[in-house]
């Protein structure tokens, strides 16, 4: 009699979670079964991290890196103590099944490709966890969707739809602004990586995605994966009007060198460092973050366009999307790195 009770216990309570469980199809067309009450979310990788930052914090439960401490300190203070997972997905992934499953989470979301490796690898950590796994799609274009369909999974549909609105509101003003001006006007734009700037994203890419979106033509040609190593007699023959650097202190190097100091855009001090705290606001990663980099980058080359000043557009960003008050400093920081060293001649 009592296995009989425990069994139909058992029973009652499997019907239960099966009765509490939702239908979601992803953006790689997967239908996942998704708890009616989420609370703990674990982010797959980078991309996600910074979405669930933003869209619902209360429910993040791990950072795929721990953040450091120039990180932490841009970063909401209920954000800055998670613990680190380790990513599951992209490269470098270094999450197992043993450190997912002690975190408990009701829910993984990846936000990204949704191409079939990407579906291959969800479907297969999901069946080896039992935790469901999500594919989002990470285009940028696609950010107000995302936001969107988030949020009304995991019961933050109200802000979800503030940040859509909010994300759509930046797209909607720097396409205007771009459309405005005739191609031929635009800034031919050189995006360097690495300590030497010879390494570039290519056109088309998600390294580049936004640089294009903001008006930027791309010197780079259209090519066959992301990142491509350059010569710097390529970047001589290219001669950019504009130079968007990684690595920060890029802008003196190229000033200071005979390999750079020649360039049309070195010699007009059109040399600008992209600012990375507490996330890159042009690929690293190629999240949610990148709207404030959009802005940034469509003010450099049509400043005409934008009354607002750069450094009202960085605070209101900060504070409505990380959930931060930027002190004085940190947005000095944040404007030197994006404003550049100035004419050279």
């Amino acid at each position: 009699m009592p296995l009989l009770r425990c069994l139909l216990a058992l029973a009652c309570l499997c019907a239960s979670g099966l009765a509490a469980a939702r239908p979601f199809t992803d953006a790689a067309g997967r239908r996942v079964e998704v708890p009616e009450r989420v609370t703990r979310v674990l982010a797959a990788g980078p991309p996600a991290a910074v979405l669930l930052a933003t869209l619902a914090p209360d429910k993040m439960i791990a950072w795929p890196r721990a953040p450091s401490p120039e990180e932490r300190a841009f970063l909401n203070p209920a954000l800055r103590d998670l613990p680190a997972s380790g990513r599951l997905t992209g490269r470098g992934g270094s999450a197992n099944v043993e450190a997912v499953l002690a975190l408990k989470p009701d829910l993984i979301v990846d936000v990204g490709s949704t191409a079939a490796t990407y579906a291959s690898l969800a479907d297969r950590v999901q069946a080896q966890t039992g935790i469901p796994y999500l594919l989002l799609d990470g285009r940028f274009k696609a950010t107000p969707e995302t936001y969107r369909s988030l949020g009304a999974l995991i019961d933050a549909a109200e802000e979800g739809e503030a940040l859509a609105a909010e994300s759509e509101t930046i797209l909607r003003n720097v396409t205007a602004a771009v459309e405005a001006v005739p191609e031929e006007k635009r800034p031919r734009v050189y995006y360097g990586r690495g300590p030497r700037g010879l390494e570039t994203g290519l056109a088309g890419s998600i390294n580049t995605e936004i640089i294009e979106a903001a008006g930027g033509r791309n010197v780079a040609g259209a090519g066959a994966g992301g990142l491509a190593a350059v010569s710097p007699e390529q970047v001589l023959v290219w001669n950019p009007d504009v130079i968007i650097a990684l690595d920060p202190d890029f802008p003196k190097l190229a000033a200071a060198d005979p390999l750079w100091n020649g360039l049309k855009a070195v010699r007009a001090g059109r040399v600008h460092a992209i600012p990375t705290l507490p996330f890159g606001w042009v690929d690293a990663p190629p999240g949610v973050n990148r709207l404030i980099g959009l802005r940034w980058l469509a003010g450099l080359f049509f400043p005409e366009q934008f009354p607002q000043t750069l450094g009202d557009a960085v605070r209101d960003f900060y504070r409505r999307f990380y959930r931060v008050e930027l002190t004085p400093e940190q947005l000095d920081r944040l404007l030197r790195d994006a404003a550049g060293p100035g004419p050279t001649r």
